[in-house]
């Protein structure tokens, strides 16, 4: 006997509230824009430049003291931060100091992170140098452009790939989620203020990538049962066609979302951004396949004849496992 998390023959009515659905999600991004604006980005030295060293050391870490120490090295913006982290052991105490971009330098000098060092290595003996990264000014802005291009450009491959294999409703209801999914993730990130690096970029753009296949598994059903189902209503074949797909969407999400939350609690902080990115990432993506990409397409339409495009069965071979 197989265990079955979802039945076979749900007949949720995905439309019923989907006015309400869509309001919540733009009142969300306008959220998030307006959080992005006012409070902005807590961007990692990738992006603002500058230098980031990670020390550990078996006292406890003293703020003051790390301060008080490179304070007469006149460096500008200095922040130093304790790390915690469950993974870490009784004696390892471990703080991450940032030091802003000096003026008119593409990178920071060996000698300026040796002069730091020495004056916290005074100031706690038994401290030991993790690792130090260094971003110049320059670099790091184009590092910003690149990688609002590298977002800006997946979105809109996203949108020409669904316009040639569907109709462009499905596209539009496709790349829409697809922005809604990213600006929350942003906006998320801009409310808590972790760390916005290079890492989470890559989040963005996988998050893009797990999203779309989502809704692709959906709107492949949609296409199918609009061949199959010539005379009954958009909203109904809407609603059979998520219901069809419900049980794999969940297990796929809830099954990414087991590996996601193990990797949160126990990753440890370098990757926790990116994973805290990826978790986010993954609930608000499953839900834009449903409760937004899908209620579009019903408010812009779309052909009911299909009989000259497309191979029979398309995109549905793992549309119909069990959870």
């Amino acid at each position: 006997m197989r265990l079955k998390l979802i039945p076979d023959d749900t007949k949720f009515d995905f439309f019923k509230a989907s006015k309400i659905w869509l309001g919540i999600s733009a009142f969300l991004i306008v959220l998030a824009l307006v959080s992005v604006s006012i409070r902005g980005l807590n961007f990692g030295i990738d992006f603002r430049g500058g230098t980031t060293i990670r020390t550990e050391s078996a006292q406890p870490v003293d703020i003051a003291g790390y301060r008080d120490a490179v304070a007469a090295l006149d460096l500008g913006d200095v922040t130093i931060t304790e790390i915690f982290d469950p993974t870490f052991r009784p004696d390892q105490n471990v703080a991450m100091i940032r030091i802003q971009a000096q003026d008119d330098t593409e990178a920071v000098s060996q000698d300026l992170i040796n002069a730091v060092e020495g004056a916290l290595q005074a100031a706690v003996p038994d401290i030991k140098f993790v690792s130090v990264e260094s971003v110049g000014p320059k670099v790091s802005g184009e590092l910003i452009k690149t990688a609002a291009i590298a977002v800006v450009l997946a979105i809109a491959a996203v949108l020409v790939y669904i316009w040639l294999r569907f109709e462009w409703q499905f596209a539009v209801g496709a790349v829409v989620a697809l922005i809604h999914d990213v600006a929350l993730t942003i906006g998320i990130f801009s409310e808590v203020g972790i760390r916005f690096d290079l890492a989470i970029i890559a989040a963005l753009l996988t998050i893009v990538g797990y999203s779309l296949n989502d809704t692709v598994v959906v709107f492949d059903r949609v296409r199918e049962n609009l061949r199959k189902y010539k005379q009954m209503p958009l909203k109904d074949v809407l609603n059979l066609s998520i219901n069809e797909t419900l049980s794999r969407t969940l297990m796929t999400s809830g099954t990414t979302l087991i590996a996601l939350i193990a990797l949160l609690v126990l990753g440890g902080d370098v990757i926790r951004g990116f994973v805290f990115a990826m978790t986010w990432g993954v609930i608000v993506g499953t839900y834009s396949s449903i409760f937004v990409a899908s209620a579009l397409l019903l408010r812009l339409g779309v052909k009911r004849d299909w009989t000259k495009s497309g191979p029979k069965n398309t995109g549905n071979k793992f549309a119909d496992i069990d959870a």
